[in-house]
């Protein structure tokens, strides 16, 4: 089986039970940056080895998780924040399994902390239907995305980073969007979670750069 399982956005003790014992129990657990997943392993004392998979992990080195699973073993697939395969690499590999072995092997969530779910759940947004985007692209077609999110009548989540941030602020302001709700450093000492025009956080973000990663929610257009 393989394993998907989530881990904390930030706060170490939000992780499960469940998560604890599969980590102890499978045979490998494959992990974005072995210096993150390394300081929750210590804190739970989780001895398992463990190995780096990321979006350039070489296609050979994926054969050979393959070939772990193929043998009958298991394998946990971490990320280093949140839940694999939410705008992250560990897509790739449920894909690559789901074609070389369709259902013979086994893919289990192992349910817990997402960025994604915790920014909507504390929004105040009405959230019964939403449009999730992840990343913008950087380039091509990104201003045209800002403006169909801009003119959505759904509300739109997407993440950012702080270095383009104050950016994408101005671009939503220019859009039309006159409100968002940011949530920033989610279960961090630093945590930030609060509501403000797209134009105010473009000059705020660009006198004074943040740090974290982002979680923005844009407002429906009414």
């Amino acid at each position: 089986m393989l394993y998907i399982v989530a881990t904390p956005i930030g706060n170490l003790e939000d992780i499960t039970l469940r998560a604890i014992r599969t980590l102890k129990e499978v045979d490998l657990i494959l992990c974005e940056d072995s210096r993150v997943t390394r300081k929750l392993l210590d804190r739970y004392e989780i001895k398992t080895p463990y190995s780096v998979f990321h979006a350039n992990t070489a296609p050979k080195k994926i054969e050979e998780f393959l070939t772990v699973l193929e043998n009958g073993k298991n394998i946990a697939l971490v990320t280093d924040a949140g839940t694999p395969g939410i705008s992250d690499p560990g897509v790739l590999l449920v894909m690559k399994i789901k074609e070389k072995f369709g259902d013979q092997i086994k893919v289990v969530p192992i349910p817990g902390a997402s960025a994604l779910t915790a920014a909507v759940s504390v929004s105040g947004v009405p959230m019964h239907e939403f449009l999730y985007v992840g990343f913008l692209p950087q380039k091509k077609g990104r201003e045209k995305l800002i403006q169909e999110i801009a003119d959505n009548r759904r509300a739109v989540v997407l993440f950012e980073s702080p270095h383009r941030v104050a950016k994408l602020m101005e671009s939503l302001d220019k859009a039309g969007v006159s409100e968002v709700v940011i949530s920033r450093e989610i279960t961090k000492i630093y945590e930030e979670i609060f509501s403000d025009t797209p134009k105010a956080l473009s000059q705020r973000y660009t006198k004074t750069p943040p740090k974290g990663e982002f979680v923005v929610i844009v407002r429906p257009r009414k």
